[in-house]
């Protein structure tokens, strides 16, 4: 008993490990004879035998990695996972080359669940290895990128382009193409207004606290209203408007698109960014504004030389927040027409084409992650400056 109770167990690893085994009794992809037809799930063991044994072996070596303690066995893991996703995007784009080369031109080959779910747990198998291998952020960041290094490489060779999301920006390409141009203007069209409002909010708040307590009540109550709803409420007085201003019609203003949208996502972007100032602010040491004081800066100079540096992390943290925000909830703003990628996962929806649902989703889940770690890097970076 004293021997087991000294075993030193990754359980995070672990649970990854299992929940990979019972990923694997689900469908690797699901092959159909043309777009509109119901596709066929078919395991790994079905379609590549030998390169599942391969896998199944690496999920053993995975788990006896679990009792390997210390630096060494996490790089290791790290290593094992990344080989894992690496083989299971290889195993799908050559079973969709190769059911392409053997069927029907119409047919499609989709990615299926069991390859989604082994996909993301092994993704976060890397990722908690990352964590445990080293404490500096700007290292973990070099490790998360290279993980998507050779994947982007087997994107650009034309491995996947027999698989059917592929097949799907194909035949989209100009409405994929319009959608991110709409997506990304939503996006600065709401962070550029939030921050011109925000940040003079955040900082009025922060030298009254009288201030903060009606303020954070109104953005606190805005805030919990849902999106959908906000979208609706905004298009009655904005559609009245137009009609006795025509002006603001010519100038883009409409009850419905891209106006109402970005009214709504700015009023959901200011509670964090106001309570990012005032957080950022306020955590300011006071022995540090004493002593600038005492060395005869004014309030101005203060601010601009002491405050703002100091507390630009904490205010960073707050606009990834609100970034990666915007780029989920513009998807929704799609039902009202403002365009973007949601209206391709709403089109996919209601003609059941789970491919071109994917095409929106994915590039949503991408550019949030690329955003957030953009700014991973940029707060390590500043703290890695503010300390030297």
């Amino acid at each position: 008993m004293g021997v087991l109770s000294n075993i030193s167990v990754n359980r995070v690893l672990l649970l990854l490990v299992f929940l990979t085994i019972a990923a694997a009794a689900l469908p690797f992809i699901s092959y159909a004879p043309n777009r509109l037809v119901s596709g066929e799930g078919r395991q790994l063991w079905d379609i590549q035998p030998d390169m599942a044994w391969g896998l199944a072996a690496a999920c053993v070596l995975l788990f006896l990695l679990c009792f390997v303690p210390g630096k060494s066995g996490n790089i290791l893991t790290l290593i094992v996972s990344q080989l894992l996703v690496i083989a299971a995007l290889v195993i799908a784009g050559t079973t969709a080359t190769y059911l392409a080369q053997t069927g029907s031109p119409l047919a499609r080959t989709s990615l299926g669940s069991g390859f989604w779910l082994g996909l993301g747990l092994m993704l976060l198998a890397a990722s908690d290895a990352i964590r445990r291998i080293t404490e500096r952020a700007s290292w973990r960041w070099l490790l998360h990128a290279q993980i998507f290094i050779l994947p982007l490489v087997l994107l650009l060779s034309g491995t996947f382009n027999d698989l059917s999301l592929l097949k799907e920006y194909a035949n989209r390409q100009d409405v994929f193409n319009d959608a991110l141009a709409q997506h990304l203007t939503i996006l600065f069209a709401t962070v550029v207004p939030a921050l011109l409002i925000g940040v003079p909010l955040g900082v009025w708040c922060t030298f009254s606290v009288s201030r903060q307590g009606p303020v954070f009540a109104v953005l606190n109550i805005i805030q919990t209203i849902p999106s959908v709803a906000l979208f609706g409420l905004l298009i009655a007085p904005l559609a009245g408007l137009v009609k006795h201003f025509p002006l603001l019609g010519s100038l883009g203003v409409a009850g419905t698109g891209l106006t109402p949208a970005l009214i709504a996502l700015v009023l959901y972007a200011l509670l964090p960014l106001v309570r990012g100032v005032v957080a950022g602010l306020n955590q300011v040491p006071r022995d540090v504004l004493e002593s600038s004081q005492a060395m005869g800066m004014s309030a101005r100079q203060r601010f601009i030389s002491v405050q703002f540096p100091l507390a630009l992390p904490v205010f960073l943290r707050s606009l990834r927040v609100v970034m990666v925000q915007t780029v989920g909830m513009a998807v929704i703003a799609a039902l009202i027409g403002a365009g973007g990628f949601g209206a391709l996962v709403f089109q996919g929806l209601l003609s059941s084409a789970v491919d071109l649902v994917l095409l929106g989703v994915i590039p949503v889940v991408v550019l949030a992650v690329l955003i957030d770690a953009l700014f991973d890097l940029g707060i390590a970076l500043l703290k890695v400056s503010n300390n030297d």
